[in-house]
């Protein structure tokens, strides 16, 4: 095989595959020496939304400082790297580009070696990580049952150790993210969607308004459309007249959502006699699914991992780690390759 990371190795992490411009510089696949993020929300919070144009713009005017921001708080230089992780795929097309050249010239300049990053297993990732002298939240106990939860992807995987996985369940529609944005957006709360639900459901009562918890007749996938339906239904029927209103319908539907994802993570983890749970992505810093999460893994007896709250979110630690664990199995990737708006874990 060709060369191969070591337990020391420095890893520098690149990832754009949305809105945030990060570069982190990781020890090992699993010490973070430093990760830092530039995030748009400013940009896109008047449209509602991501727009994809003004995402990779943004990318392109900012990455090179994040990168050498990265490195000197992590004081390195590029002299010290030994491989360059960037995130190919998922994602949007222009942002991954962005990354993916500016880390395709680092290696070409420098000689060092490069290897493209599933985004999907860089959020496993984020368990299996920690900063200096911190232990991460996950341990190496396999098989491990991960929800992935984020704006664009809603899955459920059976991880049987790095890079070995096996897909269980996914949604069929929205992602639990995106249904998220959209009954913010239609709540008119503002933008990051998730963390204003959650703000606005503060106070309110989760079980004010019977909104539905869909479930797909002996599978572990998801749905959640029709949520997003019976909210705009509910809103079109009842209308919201005062900020006690909007708190209810907040917290109601966000525990729609979480007993949606919770009840298939509960049915999984008793059909594999999974080990420890794991839950990644951008939702996994709701502290409702949290909460609940921790009790599936109690009813269990079994261990519980989250990611604190910054590497929930799109970042390049989780990058780099992803990075280190995948050049060890399969060695360094092609300086030609691309990248993918759609590249599944499993």
């Amino acid at each position: 095989m060709s060369w191969q990371p070591s337990s020391d190795s420095l890893t520098l992490g690149i990832e754009t595959s949305c809105d945030e411009t990060a570069a982190a510089v990781v020890a090992g696949g699993r010490q973070i020496l430093s990760n830092v993020v530039a995030i748009q929300d400013d940009l896109h919070a008047v449209f509602g939304g991501v727009v994809p144009e003004v995402a990779s713009r943004r990318h392109t005017e900012v990455i090179t400082v994040i990168i050498d921001r990265a490195l000197a708080q992590a004081q390195v230089s590029l002299d010290d790297i030994d491989l360059i992780a960037v995130t190919q795929g998922p994602g949007l097309i222009g942002s991954l580009l962005v990354g993916v050249s500016a880390a395709k010239g680092l290696a070409i300049s420098s000689g060092i070696p490069l290897v493209g990053v599933n985004h999907l297993e860089a959020h496993v990732m984020s368990n299996f990580i920690a900063p200096s002298g911190q232990q991460p939240p996950a341990q190496d106990l396999f098989p491990a049952l991960c929800l992935l939860a984020s704006g664009g992807h809603t899955s459920l995987v059976l991880m049987h150790n790095f890079g070995d996985y096996a897909s269980l369940g996914e949604t069929r529609d929205d992602a639990a993210g995106e249904a998220l944005d959209k009954g913010a957006r239609l709540l008119e709360l503002g933008y990051p969607g998730g963390p204003a639900i959650e703000k606005a459901a503060d106070g309110g009562d989760p079980g004010a308004i019977a909104f539905p918890r869909p479930q797909i007749e002996g599978s572990l996938d998801f749905s959640f459309s029709g949520l997003k339906t019976a909210l705009v239904r509910h809103v079109a029927k009842s209308g919201i007249e005062d900020g006690q209103q909007i708190a209810d319908v907040a917290a109601s539907f966000q525990q729609a959502v979480v007993d949606t994802l919770t009840r298939n993570v509960a049915r999984a983890a008793r059909q594999h006699q999974v080990r420890q749970v794991i839950i990644a992505g951008g939702v996994a810093a709701n502290q409702v699914l949290r909460r609940r999460i921790a009790e599936v893994g109690r009813s269990r007896g079994i261990p519980v991992a989250v990611p604190p709250l910054e590497l929930c979110t799109d970042n390049a630690a989780m990058v780099a780690a992803a990075g280190h664990f995948t050049a060890q199995r399969r060695g360094p990737s092609e300086l030609d390759m691309d990248v993918f708006s759609a590249l599944p874990l499993a």
